[in-house]
């Protein structure tokens, strides 16, 4: 009796530590930027941010190797352009996963592969080998022992869910059941999700006013200005919920239902052409901040309520260099600076994408400045503005690199935080500017970096930032604990049964 007990009890341990997966705000790093910031200025600013979640359009080995020890989960992608490549070849898959996957894990914790991107509509012709590029994919992974650490599956448009309301009578274009009947059953196979990008912002441009600003944005709604599903009387407040209820049906249609759905796009432009006059800032600001709270209270779905949907904001920065309307390029949380576009109001939704970061702020040298003023400048900073400019003296922590750039950074910015952080001390005569991203590097902690690696940080060395490692701690402590309670486990079933 004693043994069955704990055998129960192991049971409920098991379940527990594999339902210990919580709701979670990723973001998209798109690189349609004339000034794309270093690898390691994306992963200062993600740090600053306490971003756990991105995805990659790629598998770019300078974020990869950036990513490395600081506990932030991955989503890599094969971009759409090599799927045909991949998904008529297994051994260039299994070259694609060897060195975008292996070479880097689990030093950088990637969790997913995305194949390809809204691969139906954006690229058709590549459709009839979709399914076996991820089941090549998989392979690879499999032979590499790494299929139960990282999942595949492939990002798809809302497009494909026909007569999306009400969702109860949702169901995806037929016309594509060769390809999303295969692949679904890949994805309950093999324990994936279905990704779903989902964009109430077109829904609402679309609509020609049917569906009205508010419900769009996430506004709290009187239950008669709801939506209703006439088949079963659920109410509606957001087209969020709505879009992912019908995703939800749609595949119960297909008698699929117990795949979960991860949402690998959604948010608001925050600037749009004269035609686009709900493309503004205070939209992109209500819609991404009561997204974000929605998706980390919990709230659900009124199909699945309590059960949350991890969401990736679209996205990381403004990409001004994408081709298309103004909007196009307006979807960023933060411009190439790494300066926020809008403060979102999150209050009480956590530390998540907190972006004022008015208080975390350095003086640095701006790219391409005459070195000679420079260097002018860096002179007065460690003479007349009394900075000690000792740590930049050959063999101390700031010495490396040596140049006019990262030397007159480290002068500005001690200056800057001396004077009290006004506008005014970061000036130099116009080559300097203020920013939020840390400008630390390896072992020289600039003035206000609260020790967290910054911009130039020594990307083979382990993170500093104590969630990131204790994220990291948390990821490999649970696949241990549960690779030691299932021994337990087995042991005690032959205890029992022999």
């Amino acid at each position: 009796m004693a043994l069955l007990t704990t055998l129960i009890l192991l049971l409920a341990v098991l379940s527990a530590v594999r339902a210990d997966e919580e709701p979670f705000i990723g973001v998209n790093i798109g690189t349609d930027l004339s000034d794309m910031p270093h690898p390691t200025q994306v992963v200062a600013l993600l740090k600053a941010q306490q971003i756990r979640h991105v995805r990659l359009y790629d598998a770019d080995r300078g974020m990869l190797v950036a990513l490395a020890n600081t506990g932030i989960q991955v989503l890599v992608s094969v971009p759409n352009e090599q799927l045909l490549g991949i998904g008529q070849s297994n051994s260039t898959a299994a070259n694609w996963v060897s060195k975008n996957i292996v070479a880097h894990y689990p030093a950088t914790n990637i969790t997913g592969i995305c194949v390809g991107s809204e691969v139906l509509t954006t690229l058709p012709s590549a459709a009839p080998v979709l399914v076996n590029a991820m089941k090549f994919i998989q392979s690879a992974l499999i032979a590499s022992d790494l299929d139960r650490h990282i999942k595949v599956s492939t990002p798809l448009p809302p497009s494909l869910i026909l007569d999306p309301f009400p969702p109860s009578q949702a169901f995806f274009n037929h016309s594509w059941n060769p390809v999303l009947l295969p692949m679904l059953n890949f994805l309950q196979s093999t324990g994936s999700y279905l990704m779903l990008n989902i964009y109430p912002y077109y829904d609402y441009i679309l609509s020609n006013g049917v569906i009205p600003l508010d419900y769009a944005l996430f506004k709290p709604l009187p239950p008669s200005k709801e939506a209703v599903d006439s088949n079963t009387l659920v109410h509606y407040s957001n087209v969020f919920d709505a879009t992912v209820d019908a995703a939800y049906f749609a595949m119960a249609f297909l008698n699929f239902t117990n795949i979960p759905v991860v949402v690998t796009e959604s948010g608001w432009p925050s600037k749009g052409d004269s035609n686009e006059p709900d493309a503004t800032l205070e939209n992109a600001n209500t819609y991404n901040s009561n997204l974000i709270r929605h998706v980390l209270n919990k709230t659900g779905t009124p199909k699945h309520p309590g059960v949350a949907v991890s969401t990736y904001i679209y996205e990381l920065y403004n990409e001004d260099t994408k081709p298309g309307p103004i909007s196009e390029k307006n979807w960023g949380l933060f411009d190439a600076n790494g300066d926020p576009v809008y403060i979102l109001r999150l209050t009480g939704a956590g530390a998540v994408l907190a972006n004022d970061t008015t208080n975390q702020t350095y003086c640095t040298a701006k790219d391409g400045a005459d070195p000679k003023m420079l260097q002018a400048a860096l002179d007065w900073a460690c003479g007349v503005g009394k900075v000690d400019c000792s740590p930049l003296q050959q063999g101390k922590p700031c010495y490396e690199p040596d140049n006019v750039i990262t030397h007159a950074t480290y002068a500005f910015d001690t200056y800057y935080h001396q004077m009290g952080k006004t506008p005014e001390a970061c000036d130099f005569n116009g080559v300097a500017a203020i920013t939020t991203t840390d400008p630390s590097h390896g072992s020289c902690m600039f003035p206000g970096s609260l020790g967290r690696n910054g911009s130039f940080v020594n990307i083979t060395a382990p993170s500093m930032n104590s969630t990131a490692v204790s994220s990291s701690y948390k990821i490999y402590s649970n696949e241990a604990l549960r690779s030691i309670l299932t021994l337990i486990f087995v042991l005690i079933c032959s205890v029992i049964f022999l």
